[in-house]
């Protein structure tokens, strides 16, 4: 991320969203700041409102009202400055099973700006990153399911994003193909990016988030630092009994 970019990469004020005919609003008076290298965990049961409230600050839909400010720019007003400096990865593998891994990495890049030189060395830094190498020139359609969300992700931050929302990014995987991926994402965090993540493995959030948020039924119920938030009040034994409590579900 470029030196000048202020501290705080998102900022939410006040955001609402409500669809016509609906006697409810989806979003109610949601806040939230996340500063630069932090994963920010964004929780909440089915129906909850994270679809939305991700919808939102990735400039897919617009909130009924509120502000959001992606690296000091206004998210609402100026979409297309703020895209380049997002990545949105879906929990759905998005990329072409046809195609090989470098070639997935290449044609993502170039959909990003990156030119021919620049891609070069992001291609085989990101590899390296995600211990890509070996699958390089495999065709994604053969590759493990664990490998195919390893190249998911690596293919949706090469242009280097300010702040990647990350989608259940673990969801089908088996414990050490999940554990792998948790460890590059933390690399993430740690080289600077900021992740906005959602999952519904609560030992996950508890992993690897510094800061959560619990909403249900499109309000926030539960929000701060996760150590303070179980460890700090003595209170609740882990995030997962944390969530079980304030909502009242499962997971």
């Amino acid at each position: 991320m470029p030196a000048d970019f202020p501290q705080s990469v998102l900022e939410v004020r006040g955001l609402e969203k409500r669809y016509p005919g609906s006697p409810k609003g989806v979003l109610n008076n949601l806040n939230l700041r996340v500063e630069q290298g932090q994963i920010f965990g964004l929780l909440g049961p089915n129906g909850a409102g994270k679809t939305t409230t991700i919808s939102i600050l990735s400039t897919l839909i617009k909130p009924t009202r509120g502000s959001v400010r992606i690296c000091g720019v206004d998210a609402l007003k100026h979409p297309f400055k703020v895209r380049p400096l997002i990545s949105l990865i879906p929990q759905e593998i998005a990329l072409f099973p046809k195609l090989r891994g470098r070639e997935n990495m290449d044609y993502f890049g170039r959909l990003f700006g990156l030119k021919k030189t620049e891609l070069a060395l992001k291609i085989p830094e990101t590899l390296a990153l995600f211990d890509l190498g070996e699958f390089a020139d495999q065709l994604i359609a053969k590759c493990s399911g664990g490998i195919q969300r390893r190249f998911n992700i690596a293919c949706g931050i090469l242009h280097d994003p300010a702040l990647i929302f990350l989608d259940e990014p673990t969801v089908g995987m088996d414990v050490h193909s999940r554990n792998a991926l948790l460890d590059r994402i933390q690399q993430l965090s740690l080289k600077g990016s900021t992740l906005i993540y959602t999952t519904h493995y609560m030992e996950e959030a508890e992993k690897i988030c510094s800061q959560v948020l619990i909403m249900d039924k499109g309000s926030c119920i539960a929000q701060g630092a996760t150590r303070d938030l179980i460890g700090g009040t003595g209170k609740y034994l882990n995030l997962n009994e944390l969530f079980l409590k304030t909502t009242g579900k499962d997971t």
